[in-house]
């Protein structure tokens, strides 16, 4: 939740891939000597990921808890690295989805394949947590309960076994749909 008590949407939920934007348009699509960022809705200039530790401990986890308390930020997991993910967008992305300043761009941008970006695709990681609970959840199950309780309801007590009479009792129901 923001702190205007609204929920915040994710925005890759929102965004519409340039395979479905373009009408189904596929890299092999784009003619050669082109550049692929000027078909792509600019997905690597809408986040940053930083690559952090592996939680190893309940102090580890808390400590990515606390990205994840905050707004438009995700953990997710990627061939064993953990990442934290800031919905960001870059302050000279212009509104036709193109570069600002294309020719100036940092050395990170310039550094970034267009082969290996999600223009075609949503990506899918190894793992993927947008809310603190989440994370909870799976730190519970990695390391077991944290002292001072689960953050998960007690189990409830088993069903107790309802033992019938031997005689069937006039008039009782002894089981669902048969009178006696």
């Amino acid at each position: 939740m923001a702190s205007n008590g609204k929920p915040i949407r994710n925005y890759w939920l929102t965004r519409t891939s340039a395979a479905v934007r373009n009408g189904g348009l596929r890299r092999r699509d784009i003619p050669p000597g082109e550049v692929l960022c000027f078909h792509c809705p600019a997905k690597c200039c809408q986040y940053i990921a930083l690559p952090i530790d592996r939680p190893r401990t309940w102090e580890g986890f808390d400590t990515v808890r606390w990205f994840l308390l905050h707004e438009r930020t995700a953990v997710f997991v990627d061939n064993g690295q953990w990442y934290l993910l800031v919905y960001l967008t870059c302050k000279e992305l212009r509104s036709d989805g193109r570069c600002g300043i294309y020719t100036r761009r940092p050395k990170i941008c310039r550094d970034y394949e267009t082969d290996i970006c999600e223009f075609e695709e949503n990506a899918v990681y190894d793992q993927f947590f947008e809310t603190a609970e989440q994370l909870e959840e799976y730190a519970e199950a990695i390391l077991g309960p944290r002292s001072g309780g689960s953050i998960r309801s007690p189990r409830p007590d088993p069903l107790k076994i309802v033992e019938t009479a031997e005689e069937p009792v006039a008039g009782k129901v002894t089981r669902p749909g048969c009178q006696v």
